[in-house]
């Protein structure tokens, strides 16, 4: 009888215990950039003395890039700027919880610089970096631009 009791102990006690080799499933964290590529545009510490104005986007898209590994995509621009003193800056954000992509183009300028306010085109390739495992939404000053998913 003492053995029925020993053996119906030892079965309630190990319902209770976590069985061994079960890892808890990870949870997806937030988005984020693993690394950035180089950005001609980013803005620049001498910025904070400048005027920034906006531009005008005439063409913007997303394409594949395949031939690098792993494959990202590249932001390509077209469109004008007020004048040929202004430089164009592109700011890329940081994806939020939501997986969208937010960037800023503008252009800046010296406010004391002499310029005639004749239109200044550009053209523009930026690559993205890589991101975290996911589907981007891609926003440009605001407007949404396309996706791209990264493995």
């Amino acid at each position: 009888m003492r053995y029925i009791y020993a053996i119906i102990l030892c079965m309630t006690l190990s319902a209770c215990l976590t069985p061994p080799g079960l890892d808890p499933t990870p949870t997806a964290g937030s988005p984020f950039a693993i690394s950035q590529e180089d950005n001609p545009y980013a803005p620049k510490p001498e910025d904070l003395g400048r005027q920034q104005a906006g531009v005008i986007i005439t063409s913007i898209n997303l394409s594949e890039r395949s031939d690098l590994s792993p494959v990202r995509v590249d932001l390509n621009m077209l469109g004008s700027m007020p004048s040929a003193c202004h430089e164009l800056r592109v700011k890329v954000n940081p994806p939020n919880e939501t997986y969208q992509v937010f960037i800023e183009i503008y252009s800046v300028v010296d406010p004391g610089s002499n310029c005639e306010d004749v239109f200044q085109q550009f053209e523009g390739n930026l690559t993205l970096g890589v991101y975290t495992p996911g589907r981007y939404t891609i926003w440009v000053n605001e407007e949404y631009v396309g996706d791209m998913i990264s493995y």
